[in-house]
């Protein structure tokens, strides 16, 4: 009884939806165009070279590759292949829902089960840094200082939120690790250790194993690599653009105003501006309309800033519908998924108050005067300044991130050979 209420709710909200459209064409008409100049402008050329690419290296074997060589880093931290480490990569350089395309490609390829990418859709879930340190910190915020600390916050979240899953699901079967093999063809389970051959090369027959069993010439693979890219890149499109229109109507029909009523007892209770609730609803939805109402808001800027992760962690309603088709037709779940999202939206939020503390007054008043000086060097014009800073601090983002990922990798790999743990050792 319960699902068939709720299969007449749902046919009733559609059918409202579908009035409104009808009353509020013109708006609608607007909020389409919107949302195709957003997908045609921004996503569409940002992301279809990571789509191709991601194809062309699962076709050629650079990802079994890689899964033999994080295969120590990876399941231990992780609970998850070695072959993970592409999914968060291309994720952290390309953004949502890059980690969802890939994920589901691993699924359909057997590079992992069911349990292990539900933990890979959980942590590799991410915006991509020039979305913070461009869009949200020098578009929105006019800070660009700002973006350091909402990316900073943003990864940390992620990284916490792919500690806590590697114990989701703790007794489901690990799949079998790649290159681990006697014979060709044969693979061993994670626990067992196997001959002790040399890392690289198990990686290497990983790779020439991958790209005998795909066969397929360079110039059809390229080209299958671009079909598929397009058609899922403008299913992406059309989620766009439908929640964009469904965001308007609900503005044009006042139903942002009263949803917005219990989202501030919330936060009232947490002691955070009310005006906050506005940019809470919006990003409830859609992650860049959530950031910029937050930025805009009459609230203390470290209330905004926290807001303002939260909303770019959560990634909104729109990138979870994008997630959603991407996975559809495997057996990887989105209730994990939505949970994931939600604590990653409490993790990145608690970071941004921590950095936003004694550690970020003393970055604000290092930055402040350098900014200050760029613009007056610049005749008063400040986005010289901006966009020396903004580059600044990504390429620092970057060096940093890339340096602790490789002492965090050789601290596992010392500890991991102290421990004796058999899989481990090459």
């Amino acid at each position: 009884m319960p699902r068939n209420w709720a299969h007449v709710l749902s046919g009733m909200v559609a059918l409202l939806l579908v009035a409104a459209l009808i009353v509020y064409s013109e708006e609608a008409f607007e909020a389409a165009l919107a949302g195709m100049k957003i997908f045609w402008e921004i996503v569409f050329p940002s992301l279809l070279p990571f789509f191709v690419l991601s194809e062309v290296m699962l076709a050629l074997g650079v990802v079994h590759f890689l899964g033999v060589i994080f295969e120590p880093l990876m399941r231990p931290l992780f609970n998850v292949p070695g072959a993970g480490a592409f999914v968060m990569s291309m994720g952290l350089a390309a953004g949502y829902p890059m980690d969802a395309v890939i994920t589901a490609k691993f699924r359909r390829r057997g590079l992992c089960n069911q349990a292990e990418g539900e933990r890979l859709l959980a942590f590799t879930n991410t915006a991509d840094p020039l979305f913070m340190f461009g869009a949200v910190a020098v578009g929105m915020f006019r800070m660009p200082e700002l973006g350091a600390v909402l990316a900073l916050a943003h990864y940390l979240g992620a990284l916490c939120v792919g500690l806590t899953f590697r114990f989701y699901r703790r007794s489901a079967p690990s799949s079998p690790a790649l290159g681990m093999n006697h014979v060709a063809g044969e693979t061993l389970a994670p626990g067992n250790p196997g001959p002790r051959h040399n890392l690289l090369a198990r990686a290497a027959r990983a790779l020439v194993r991958a790209r005998r069993e795909d066969g397929r010439p360079f110039g059809r693979i390229l080209s299958d690599a671009v079909n598929e890219s397009v058609k899922t890149l403008f299913m992406i499109c059309g989620f766009i653009m439908l929640f964009s229109v469904v965001i308007r109507v609900l503005q044009s029909l006042g139903a942002v105003t009263v949803l917005a009523v219990p989202i501030r007892v919330v936060l009232a209770a947490f002691n955070l501006h009310p005006s906050l609730a506005d940019g809470l609803l919006r990003g409830i939805f859609e992650i860049d309309l959530g950031a910029m109402a937050a930025s805009t808001a009459p609230a203390p800027l470290p209330q905004r800033a926290i807001v303002a992760s939260a909303i770019i962690a959560w990634s909104g309603l729109s990138v979870h519908a994008q997630v959603a088709s991407v996975m559809a037709g495997s057996d990887v779940r989105m209730t994990p998924f939505v949970a994931a999202r939600l604590l990653h939206a409490l993790y990145s939020a608690l970071f941004t108050a921590l950095l936003l503390g004694p550690l970020g007054m003393l970055t604000s008043r290092a930055v402040t005067p350098v900014l200050a000086a760029m613009t007056a060097a610049a005749g008063g014009n400040p986005w010289p300044g901006v966009v020396s800073l903004r580059l600044g601090a990504a390429v620092l983002c970057g060096i940093s991130g890339i340096a602790a990922l490789v002492f965090a990798a050789v601290i596992a790999a010392i500890l991991l050979a102290r421990a004796r743990i058999t899989w481990f050792r090459v």
